[in-house]
Parts: structure tokens; C-alpha cells; sequence
């Protein structure tokens, strides 16, 4: 293969350093040994210029010199990438900021920050001589994957825990996937699904040990420092479920400064929620990392066993950042406001990162002279369930003008 930029694959624990071959994790620590995938930046510094992005296509392999393809692959057609940055000022005056700026994931095809990963996948599923890809996902992911498998005539296999929200199932579905429910949580999801790759021979696209996948979605950070290079906002916001989001774009943003197109990088601030917080445990508690059982509103970072979990720490203190974890009461209580105040409709994941931006402004870490950038990693309509339960029900009434007035002075609209 000529992906002529990539140097290795190093183990974020040993660091030791192979070849980029169809490998997943390291052979010395096992499925501990987490992979990163390493560049030659010189060679990459030689084409990927200023002047080379001002004539290339708006997604992101507008990037292609650190994305860890075939120079020669050909790539999905669905537009992935390079989504909209907002300047957000009622919703900045609400968390207590001078600025706030959001990046709509839900742009892409399949309405996720996921999609990234998975584009990235496909091409290297067939790179690698495989038909059939596979993952395990709390539901954005495995739509991501269904859609992206589809585009490209993949055969895909899903493997969803057994209370995945219905409209993700349903993507899942109508992309022609093969859909396993799997009775209890991700975690009995992911392993069933990587016992299953191992024994069949399938691609396994979980982010969790494949590092090319989460060269995807580096391409978040990487188009934030494209975006926002005249006015880098002083923190990034993620919500964290298995860490590699997070650890991804603070992966790209320092690429961006590598490559010296911005001048200086923000801080991190990584958020879960209280029912699966086990990176926000070990980081505050500065140990290694506990699982938990997960149980949150926000199915997407419902992670109770994290692979990734070193990634993102080391992101986090790299960059000098913080974690929080909010209440699913505070998820909900944000979920209205965020689109109220912003036009940008997240579902519980996405909308979490607001609720840890407001937490972190209560408890001091991130001030009211700062600037904030947050990113709304898949659209609300993936889960309608709550976002029906957090903004409560419409007012019906009969087509008369008399009990119109009466219905909207009783809610006090008139």
C-alpha cells in the first residue's frame, strides 16, 4: 500500500513501534497495548499547505496526507467532514461566557461524529482484502458504520446492546446491516462482537483497538484548527464515552500546530456523565481506570469499560485540561436550551458537552473571560425519546379561534 506519510504503529504503553500492517493492538501488552498511528510530518509539511487546502474538497480528506489510507484507494462518496463552526452569543450569555462557538457533527451523513471513523474503516477493510466489517456500538457508530458499509458494498455486522434507542436501529436496518441486539450492555456487546471478528475473519472497525479508525476522527481536531486558526477559542469540549473522540481531535489540533497552521493550542475539557464516569474517576483520582456499569440517559458515552481511556487522559493533561461529569438531569435540562439558544439540536451525547461547559464554569475550572468551542457530535432526532421527555408535549386544540385564545391564555402566551 502507498499510504507513504505513515511511519508505525506505536504502543501508548511500551512504545514500541510497528509496522502499519492489519494489526489492532500491541503483541506485548495485549488488549491493553493501544496503537497510535505515527507520520513522517516533514514529508506530510511538503504538500499539505495553506495554498493545497484553498483549492481541495470541503470534507475530510482534504486532509489525506495524515489519514492512513492508500494514496490509490478509492474513497466513500458521502460527504463526511468539515462541518459547520456557529458563533453561539445567547447561548454563551446562558453558560456565563464571552464567546461560544459550536461545530455540528450531526452534519454528516448519518447524523454523527462517528461518521469520520467510519469512512476511514471501509477504506481500510478493503485495503485489507475484507468483504465484511463489524462493530459494536451503543448506536451512532453502528448507523455510522451500516450507512457508510452500504456506500460502499460492505456487507456489515452490528452488534447493539439490547436497549439501543429505535430510530439508531432503525438506520441500522434500512442501511440492509445485519443487526444483533445483544441481551445486557456494551460491553457484553463489544466482546461478543470481537470474539466474532476473531472467529470469522471480519474487519472489526471498534475504535476501541483499531487505531486507524480514530485517525478519523482526528479530522475533528484537525478541522478546528483549520476553522477557528485566526480566533482559537481557549477550550475544546467533547462528551467522552471510550475516550478515542477526545483523544483524536486533541491529536489532530496538535498536527495543525506541528504543521504550523495555529499558533497555540486550547485546552481540553472532557465530559461524561455521573452513571459512566470511569475516566473522570481516574483522573481526578490520578489511578488507572475502574469499570463501572453504565447507566445513562446518554446512550452514545454509555462506556462503562473504556478502551481508550489512556488516550484521553494523556490528551487532557497534554493539554492542560480538565473532566467533569453531569447528571442526566442536567443533560435533559440542556437539551431544549441548547437548540432554544443556538439553532443546533444534539441528542443526550452531544448536548452533554453544554452541560459539562456549564458545570465547568460553576465549579471555576473554565472562566467567564474565556472562549469555548463545543462540539454536538450527533443530531437530536437519533433519540427522540428524550428529546420529547426534556421538552415536554405540544398543546392541542380544536379548530376554533375562541378555544385557541382560551388554550393560549391558559399557558400564558397571550
Amino acid at each position: 500500500m502507498k499510504t507513504a506519510h505513515v511511519t508505525g504503529l506505536k504502543c501508548v504503553i511500551c512504545g514500541e513501534i510497528y509496522p502499519a500492517d492489519n494489526r489492532y493492538t500491541c503483541p506485548r501488552d495485549g488488549i491493553e497495548g493501544i496503537l497510535d498511528v505515527q507520520y513522517d510530518y516533514d514529508a506530510v509539511a511538503k504538500t499539505l499547505t495553506r495554498d493545497a487546502l484553498g483549492v481541495r474538497e470541503r470534507s475530510q480528506w482534504r486532509y489525506r496526507e495524515l489519514l492512513p489510507v492508500d494514496s490509490t484507494s478509492a474513497l466513500p462518496h458521502l460527504q463526511v467532514g468539515f462541518t459547520p463552526v456557529y458563533s453561539t452569543p445567547r447561548l454563551a450569555s446562558a453558560l456565563g461566557l464571552t464567546r461560544l462557538f459550536l461545530k455540528d457533527d450531526g452534519r454528516n451523513p448519518t447524523s454523527s461524529f462517528k461518521d469520520r471513523a467510519s469512512a476511514v474503516g471501509v477504506v481500510k477493510a478493503r485495503e485489507f482484502g475484507s468483504g465484511i466489517i463489524a462493530c459494536a456500538s451503543t448506536g451512532n457508530a453502528a448507523s455510522s458504520l451500516a450507512g457508510f458499509a452500504a456506500a460502499t458494498g460492505l456487507e456489515s455486522f452490528i452488534f447493539v446492546p439490547e436497549h439501543a434507542p429505535e430510530p439508531k436501529v432503525t438506520q441500522l436496518l434500512i442501511f440492509g446491516a445485519h443487526v444483533l441486539k445483544v441481551k445486557g450492555s456494551y460491553d457484553d456487546a463489544y466482546y461478543l462482537c470481537m470474539e466474532a471478528c476473531e472467529k470469522w475473519g471480519w474487519y472489526n472497525r471498534n475504535c476501541a483497538i483499531n487505531a486507524y479508525l480514530v485517525e478519523g476522527k482526528k479530522t475533528a481536531g484537525l478541522e478546528i484548527g483549520e476553522q477557528m486558526a485566526g480566533e482559537m477559542p481557549d477550550w475544546v469540549v467533547f462528551s467522552v464515552g471510550d475516550g478515542c473522540t477526545l483523544a483524536g481531535a486533541w491529536k489532530g489540533l496538535v498536527e495543525m500546530k506541528k504543521l504550523g497552521f495555529i499558533d497555540r493550542l486550547p485546552r481540553m475539557l472532557g465530559v461524561q456523565a455521573e452513571g459512566a464516569k470511569p475516566i473522570v474517576d481516574a483522573f481526578v483520582n490520578e489511578s488507572d481506570l475502574h469499570p463501572v456499569t453504565a447507566r445513562t440517559v446518554a446512550d452514545s458515552i454509555a462506556v462503562g469499560r473504556p478502551r481508550n481511556w489512556r488516550k484521553a487522559l494523556g490528551a487532557v493533561r497534554d493539554s492542560h485540561g480538565s473532566m467533569v461529569a453531569v447528571s442526566d438531569a442536567e443533560i435533559l435540562h440542556w437539551m431544549p436550551l441548547t437548540p432554544r439558544l443556538s439553532g443546533v439540536f444534539g441528542e443526550p451525547a452531544g448536548v452533554a458537552a453544554i452541560a459539562g461547559l456549564a458545570r465547568a464554569r460553576e465549579a471555576g475550572l473554565v472562566r467567564a473571560h474565556e472562549s469555548a468551542l463545543a462540539v454536538i457530535t450527533g443530531n437530536g432526532l437519533k433519540d427522540v425519546a428524550s428529546a420529547r421527555k426534556a421538552a415536554g408535549e405540544a398543546l392541542t386544540v380544536s379548530p376554533e379561534l375562541e378555544e385557541l385564545a382560551a388554550a393560549l391564555k391558559r399557558e400564558g402566551l397571550v
